[in-house]
């Protein structure tokens, strides 16, 4: 099996990394940032996980999304398959789905490397 390398981002921060599959949730997902009491939290954080797997679309997405980087590494070509999931800040919904992803790709037998390249940095002021 491929090595998966999965980078959750935030495009508010800087470009997104060049990936064999990126992940655009900004415009078809609500973003927490919006709900005050989530603000400030992260994807490290229960409710802004449930707020992001609760919103219609999002598990149909992550198992798309599963399903495609399992197929890629299926391939003949020898090598890391990278996936990036990014959206506005990267504290929120990028980094939810990033994981989610991870998980299932881990069950599927996969060796999966996640990294969070926004989680961290500051709140965006919008």
């Amino acid at each position: 099996m491929a090595t998966i390398e999965i980078t959750s981002f935030g495009y508010l921060h800087e470009a997104p990394p060049s990936v064999d599959l990126l992940v655009d949730l900004r415009r078809h997902f609500r973003d927490p940032h919006v709900s005050p009491e989530l603000r400030y939290m992260t994807a490290d954080d229960a409710p802004v996980r449930q707020a992001v797997m609760g919103t219609a679309g999002v598990r149909q997405l992550v198992e798309a999304t599963a399903a495609a980087v399992d197929a890629m590494a299926s391939g003949p070509s020898a090598g890391v398959v990278t996936v990036a999931t990014g959206c506005a800040g990267g504290r929120h919904r990028a980094p939810t789905v990033a994981r989610e992803v991870a998980r299932r790709l881990v069950d599927a037998g996969h060796a999966v490397i996640v990294r969070h390249r926004d989680l961290d940095k500051p709140v965006v002021q919008r």
